[in-house]
């Protein structure tokens, strides 16, 4: 039994590397063999990656679609989460969740571990803005 995708009018997903958009209609499909398969809601455009750790989920990302060029996705991939925890050590625990499941080639689950790695980073930056404010309102 395959994986059952239900597409909404003008959705778009990407199945096994290619990007697909369907119609003005709701579409049914079943995948019946193993391939990466990411909807709207997990891809993420180069645009924005506009953070270190959103960088590094569209790496991650990038690891699981593109087969092709996986060992150049994961050397960049190792490169920017040491320059992650040397700059932020308390992402470590969350980094090593990720790299744990890129070693076990369960790219999607690593996607999964970054997406709290970007919340992390966001609850960060907030807390370093509203210190800031507080500096500047004194």
């Amino acid at each position: 039994m395959g994986l059952k995708l239900t597409l909404k009018p003008n959705e778009r997903v990407i199945i096994g590397g290619a990007v697909i958009t369907n119609g003005n209609a709701v579409t049914r499909l079943t995948i019946e063999n193993t391939v990466p398969v990411l909807r709207r809601k997990d891809i993420m455009a180069v645009q924005d990656a506009d953070t270190v750790c959103k960088r590094l989920y569209l790496t991650v990302q990038l690891i699981y679609i593109d087969e092709q060029n996986r060992l150049q996705h994961q050397n960049a991939y190792w490169q920017l989460s040491r320059e992650i925890v040397q700059a932020a050590p308390s992402t470590a625990e969350l980094v090593d969740e990720i790299s744990s499941q890129i070693l076990q080639q369960r790219y999607y689950h690593a996607m999964r571990a970054a997406k709290k790695l970007i919340a992390y980073e966001q609850e960060v930056l907030a807390r370093v803005s509203e210190s800031n404010a507080g500096l500047s309102a004194s």
